[in-house]
């Protein structure tokens, strides 16, 4: 798992993501407010979101691999706050997400995923 500080609130940090993504060509499938889920219960949680996101085009090599790999995505990341008020971004990597369905970490799809990850967030964590 990849952890990254955002300089952003949880709720812009998921926007900002969620705006990449799809200018990026991928498409946004949900998108989870946990704190809400647990104050719905009458629970308490600082904000924690999740962003589950994909593209075909990435996804789908890797699916034709192992099919059970479709367990495993789309991709997620997890916007949420600390504690101490600092908001982080996590995500798996797709090595991780790869491993126990049998395919070769080092393949050049699965580096791929992980290219393309790394440069969505990087861009939705960019101070403007």
């Amino acid at each position: 798992m990849v952890t990254r500080e955002s300089p952003y609130s949880v709720l812009v940090t998921i926007d900002r993501l969620s705006q990449v993504v799809t200018e990026a060509g991928g498409r946004v499938f949900a998108r989870i407010d946990h704190a809400q889920g647990a104050r719905a219960v009458s629970m308490d949680l600082r904000p924690t979101e999740l962003l589950i996101f994909g593209n075909p085009q990435l996804g789908t090599p890797v699916m034709q691999m192992s099919q059970t790999v479709g367990l495993d995505l789309p991709l997620r990341a997890l916007a949420w706050e600390d504690e101490d008020g600092t908001v982080y971004l996590s995500h798996p990597r797709a090595e991780a997400i790869v491993f126990i369905h049998g395919i070769d970490p080092e393949s050049e799809d699965v580096q791929r995923i992980n290219t393309v990850v790394d440069n969505l967030i990087s861009q939705a964590l960019a101070e403007e």
